[in-house]
């Protein structure tokens, strides 16, 4: 890379690598802030964050070494589509949930730590919830469980 001669110019741009390079550092440790919402699945609660934006839906639940049973990550996307995850940098075994629009799961799908094997929906769906790896199976939850809460509520 050529770097411009002014020196304001080359104090600059060192700044912005260097804020390029903070926020890639950033990204590696697990994200906890995410707003959360309250979803059903028959008696039980399930608090779960929620992921719409596309670094959020990315980085997803890399690098957490744990997650509460109840807790879970909800993948929210623009349109309906053949979504596809895989297990990159993530350390829990997960079971990810393909959602309808109306919060009836299509398809569930185990997902084994740190591979990068494609899971994927098995018709078009905007949402994914992913949940500790046997929460479903547990309660004998299968494709056709609705999950409720509001973004699932009809607008």
């Amino acid at each position: 890379m050529k770097l411009p001669r002014h020196p304001l110019s080359q104090a600059l741009l060192c700044a912005l690598l260097s804020l390029s390079g903070l926020a890639a550092f950033a990204q590696e440790g697990p994200q906890l802030d995410l707003p959360r919402v309250a979803l059903t699945a028959g008696m039980y609660q399930i608090d779960a964050q929620v992921a719409t934006a596309p670094v959020e839906r990315q980085i997803g639940l890399m690098n957490r070494p744990s997650m509460p049973q109840q807790e879970g990550m909800l993948f929210v996307f623009e349109v309906p589509a053949t979504q596809c995850f895989w297990m990159k940098n993530t350390l829990l075994p997960l079971t990810a949930a393909f959602v309808a629009d109306d919060g009836t799961v299509v398809n569930l799908v185990d997902m084994k730590p740190q591979t990068t094997d494609s899971h994927c929906s098995s018709k078009p769906v905007r949402f994914v919830l992913e949940m500790n790896q046997g929460w479903f199976q547990k309660r004998g939850f299968k494709a056709g469980l609705k999950l409720s809460g509001p973004p699932f509520e009809k607008r």
